[in-house]
């Protein structure tokens, strides 16, 4: 039998199960009550998928078991939407692009922040890497550079992901740089990645830069093959990636924020509970 969420967090001895979810206060505000869940879940091959999945116990011995009823959204910003129009949905998305659209539940009781992520405490958490070849030009070199210095990372700071490079250098500004760069990939990566493109061009007007949101799996196939000069990933590239002759680079770590309609109130899911609701086992809120 499936098990029913509940709004109000019951606490119970012994072996009684934890089928509830919420803040433990008054729930009569939710319009959710008594709905059917609709779970919206992100695109196979997506790096947040990959990360969410395998951190939530989701994926196991390498096959995902994400419930077939979900509904699959190809981006972070659909995602977005689709949980802000249906006050039955609950998503994941980067913490970065979190906005006031739909709300950020707890996780284990521990609020999805930047602060959080830093002490260790918050559970969902994945790194943001940019992904290439043997052949790279000097110019993708130096935007790599740029990422990596002290400007490039207090840019990645502001934009509410988290610098995890030990005293970045100064960027050095080099004499008349020109060309283009291709960046394909993680489309949680795409908006931070557009910002430090800006912040480069500003630097070289003779620089063009095309940022290419395909998901994270699509930007590595592209690095691999050449299509593209830098992937964008927001997961570790695989074991029979890394063997057709492409590297990671890490340029930040990145929060999963598992959202809400902002007419629910859960406000906190156990692990288990997201587990549950997004293997297909706890199907209504109530």
């Amino acid at each position: 039998m499936k098990k029913v969420i509940g709004l109000i967090l019951v606490f119970v001895m012994s072996f009684t199960a934890l089928v509830g979810c919420g803040n433990g206060g008054d729930d009569s505000g939710s319009d959710a009550k008594g709905g059917e869940i609709t779970v919206i879940s992100r695109e196979e091959g997506s790096g947040t998928r990959d990360g969410f999945t395998e951190l939530m116990g989701i994926k196991v011995d390498d096959k995902d078991n994400t419930t077939a009823n979900a509904e699959i959204s190809s981006s972070t910003s659909v995602v977005m939407s689709t949980v802000a129009g249906n006050v039955n949905a609950i998503g994941y998305i980067s913490l970065g692009s979190l906005n006031d659209t739909v709300k950020a539940i707890k996780v284990d009781g521990v609020e999805a922040t930047v602060e959080n992520i830093k002490a260790g405490d918050y559970p969902i958490v994945r790194p943001f890497n940019v992904v290439t070849g043997s052949e790279l030009s000097d110019l993708a070199k130096d935007f790599i550079t740029f990422i990596m210095s002290k400007e490039g990372q207090d840019i990645i700071s502001s934009e509410g992901y988290i610098s995890n490079v030990d005293n970045p250098a100064e960027y050095v500004q080099q004499n008349g740089l020109t060309g283009r760069i291709v960046l394909a990939g993680s489309t949680s990566v795409a908006p931070v990645m557009e910002v430090l493109a800006d912040a480069y061009k500003e630097m070289y007007s003779g620089v063009e830069i095309e940022i290419q949101q395909t998901g994270s799996g699509a930007g590595i196939t592209s690095t691999i093959e050449g299509a593209c000069d830098i992937g964008m990933a927001s997961r570790d590239l695989k074991d029979e990636e890394t063997a057709k002759g492409v590297e990671q680079t890490q340029i930040a770590l990145d929060g999963i924020a598992v959202i809400v309609n902002t007419e629910n109130s859960v406000d906190d899911l156990s692990t288990e509970q997201i587990r549950s609701i997004f293997t297909g086992e706890t199907t209504t809120w109530e």
